[in-house]
């Protein structure tokens, strides 16, 4: 514990200072709370997503078939490509974090008039499965982000109620012993210096 001085000023920033520790900390611990809560969501976000991922994928075994022809798979590869994933921004108990919005594709020589209908849905199927994704690593993010935060907000509770208000505490009660001491010390030397002046008088 670092050496305080043992006196009424420092009393007082010692006095303040748990003041605003005290303030402080229940502040700290519902944003706690709510970083906790919002993790477990973003859990749930990224299980719904896997969950959405798995649908879609499973809705594509019907064309299974079709794409054991190499010729046709590998045009399909070619034909949907993602060109930008757009995401927005969004503060979940007061942390900035990616959310996804939307995907835009480029969609090379298709023409949906033309096409087989198998063919118009994988396309369709796929787009879905690469928004998936992208979405899917966007809320990985944002778990990781909440995380991070968590991380650091429990530890600033716990330097709080672990160490800075016992320490303010502690210096509060060793300045109040200090002080009565030397209060206590001062009526003593007082009382003393009183019946010594007196006992001159007397002689």
């Amino acid at each position: 514990m670092p050496k305080i001085k043992l006196t009424k000023t420092e009393l007082k920033t010692q006095q303040d200072a748990l003041k605003q520790f005290r303030r402080f900390l229940p502040t700290l611990q519902l944003k706690k709370q709510q970083l906790q809560l919002e993790i477990r969501g973003s859990i749930e976000r990224l299980e719904g997503n896997i969950t959405e991922y798995k649908m879609a994928l499973d809705s594509l075994q019907s064309w299974v078939a079709l794409f054991g022809d190499p010729a046709a798979a590998e045009r399909l590869s070619k034909v949907v490509q993602l060109t930008r994933v757009i995401s927005e921004t969004w503060n979940i108990a007061g942390v900035e974090v990616p959310a996804f919005k939307d995907a835009e594709f480029v969609i090379r020589d298709f023409d949906p008039y033309i096409e087989e209908p198998w063919f118009v849905e994988a396309v369709e199927i796929i787009k879905e499965l690469i928004m998936l994704i992208e979405g899917g690593k966007l809320i990985k993010e944002q778990h990781r982000l909440l995380r991070e935060e968590l991380m650091t907000t429990t530890q600033r509770v716990n330097l709080f109620e672990k160490v800075k208000v016992p320490e303010a505490r502690e210096n509060i009660r060793r300045i109040r012993i200090f002080l009565s001491d030397v209060d206590t010390s001062s009526v003593v030397r007082s009382k003393i210096a009183k019946k010594k002046s007196e006992e001159v008088r007397a002689v």
